[in-house]
């Protein structure tokens, strides 16, 4: 039986508060391999991101900071607009302040020279996810050329201070996954029909049947705008995941008259796992859409091309703009 490969797998160095560089190197399916007993929308909610910040993906980032932890949800960035998100804490745990603002600078010579900018000044929102243990902030951000580039943010501290804290990582010419602009890969997920228990689709408790309904290929060929959502709901774990199922289901419920909504579990055996990753067996789907972390979210309009992407957890409010986005276009 194939065993998965390292979803989240990454080498990270973060300069801690004693100003010593750490590295770690992960391999983490969605969590971690020697788990024993997987538990939905559970992980390390309080744990600095010097601890769980190498869990989100196989790109390498760094954090400098000497006060707050950043944890860079979405590393996987190309040319041009791009999501970008954060999940900020410190040692009292998350920060939660509605808006912070992110600078870009870009590092023409590398890391060790000296930074230009910033590129661009923008405000992120902060976006609590179900259950209010976790949390982002998420703002757009443009990047003009590939290469070693930094967000620095700022948090106002009780004694009037302001703590620092930069992220560092590359920009590619396109990213690693589907890009918006793309055409989707007309991928044959499994569907309602194909299996004999809706527990053959997914690894979550929450079975709803309508996101099982169609394929990806079908949903291109019927016309229509649709969601697609990437994500094994038993073994969300980590910062920047959440329950990204539940969300696209209760949209569904709003929108499913206009657009298809699909779920595609990363594995392809769900019921087999029983907590166990060593057998579980990766779907192809996620080499076809080029997929590293451990959930992703498209929204796809009525051509079959991607209108939005989100990497790792997305909120109802970011995912509704685009959905009605998407609807309202000719």
């Amino acid at each position: 039986m194939a065993t998965p490969r390292a979803i989240g797998g990454l080498i990270a160095r973060y300069l801690l508060p004693s100003g010593v560089i750490a590295s770690m190197a992960l391999a983490v399916a969605c969590g971690s391999a020697a788990q024993s007993s997987p538990t939905p929308d559970t992980g390390p909610d309080d744990a600095p991101a010097s601890q769980i910040g190498a869990e989100t993906s196989e790109f390498e980032w760094s954090v400098v900071s000497d006060e707050l932890d950043l944890v860079l949800a979405t590393p996987d960035l190309g040319l041009g607009p791009q999501r970008f998100a954060m999940v900020i804490s410190d040692s009292t745990g998350l920060i939660k302040f509605p808006v912070v603002e992110f600078k870009s600078y870009r590092y023409p010579d590398g890391f060790d020279s000296d930074r230009t900018g910033p590129a661009q000044a923008t405000q992120a929102r902060f976006s609590l996810f179900p259950l209010g243990t976790r949390g982002i902030h998420v703002a757009e951000l443009d990047f003009d050329a590939t290469g070693d580039w930094s967000v620095e943010t700022a948090v106002p501290r009780p004694d009037g201070s302001t703590a620092l804290a930069e992220v560092r990582f590359a920009v590619s010419e396109k990213p690693q996954s589907v890009a918006v602009g793309d055409s989707v890969p007309p991928s044959q997920n499994r569907t309602i029909a194909d299996v004999d228990s809706i527990a053959e689709l997914t690894t979550g408790s929450l079975h709803d049947e309508g996101l099982y309904q169609t394929t990806i290929a079908d949903a291109v060929s019927n016309g229509r705008p649709f969601v697609v959502v990437f994500a094994s709901p038993a073994f969300c774990t980590n910062a920047v995941c959440g329950p990204q199922v539940e969300v696209v289901s209760e949209l569904r419920e709003t929108y499913g008259d206009r657009a298809d909504f699909i779920h595609v579990d990363l594995y392809d055996n769900p019921q087999e796992i029983q907590g166990d990753l060593s057998r579980a067996v990766e779907t192809k789907l996620l080499d076809e859409w080029g997929l590293v972390s451990q959930e992703w979210t498209f929204v796809v309009d009525h051509k079959g091309v991607v209108s939005a992407r989100f990497e790792n957890f997305a909120g109802a409010q970011e995912l509704t703009e685009a959905i009605k986005s998407v609807l309202a276009a000719p």
